[in-house]
């Protein structure tokens, strides 16, 4: 699909329980569908507004999709025939290459949390401070 990176918006609790455990088996949402739910850095304005409108402490979450068992990641068909990775195991805390709480700005740019140590070919993305 040419992405190096893509994202997981977590509630605060879910988030926590990340750091915590060290392993995401996924949202109500994700379980419930049978894989966790990721977007592409385009994306993710969109999955805020349709999922996640309105809810407060949410956490942006920046995966590298090369940390990432392949046979686990899919490129599936959903919202106007765009192809979503969705990620059909635990997501490990060893994929997650940045964090930061959601924040959109007055125009409705979402900021994305850019990788620590980006990766050769990652995407850009801004550091939120």
């Amino acid at each position: 699909m040419g992405h190096r990176l893509a994202y997981k918006i977590m509630t605060l609790d879910e988030y926590m329980d990340f750091e915590d455990r060290k392993l995401f088996t996924g949202s109500r949402a994700d379980v419930a569908d049978g894989f966790i739910h990721l977007s592409t850095a385009e994306q993710v304005s969109s999955t805020l507004a349709k999922h996640f409108s309105g809810q407060d402490g949410l956490w942006i979450v920046t995966v590298d999709l090369n940390r990432l068992e392949p046979a686990a990641l899919r490129w599936e068909a959903a919202r106007g025939g765009q192809l979503f990775p969705h990620l059909y195991a635990p997501l490990p805390h060893a994929a997650m290459v940045g964090s930061a709480p959601a924040f959109v700005t007055e125009s409705g740019e979402v900021l994305l949390p850019e990788p620590a140590a980006p990766a050769a070919g990652s995407e850009p993305g801004l550091t939120i401070h």
